[in-house]
């Protein structure tokens, strides 16, 4: 039996570098990662301005207003890392790779 109809959404980022897209964050702004989708999650660290991140999945969370407008989408870029997606600039307003989960 085969399972190559069901591709797999989350990959280990070493696997997932190659095709995951990457995307630049807000000019000028730090951005925090959290360790979950959402503002209540702790600060895992700062992205220097003019960073960008490879997203891996993404999921919705706590509503934030950035520069790229009011999103309740999180992506995240690393085990237990998410940012917020008004601070991402992925060109789009929704979802631009899978779900987490």
């Amino acid at each position: 039996m085969s399972d190559d109809h069901a591709p797999t959404i989350l990959a280990e980022p070493a696997a997932a570098t190659a095709t995951a897209p990457r995307f630049p964050t807000a000019p000028g702004t730090t951005l925090n990662v959290r360790s979950g989708p959402g503002t209540g999650y702790g600060i895992v660290r700062t992205l220097p301005a003019g960073s960008s991140v490879t997203i891996y999945c993404q999921t919705p969370g706590t509503t934030v207003t950035g520069p790229y407008g009011t999103s309740k989408i999180w992506d995240n870029i690393g085990s237990g890392e998410y940012v917020s997606d008004a601070y991402v600039h992925t060109g789009s307003d929704g979802y631009v790779t899978g779900r987490c989960g």
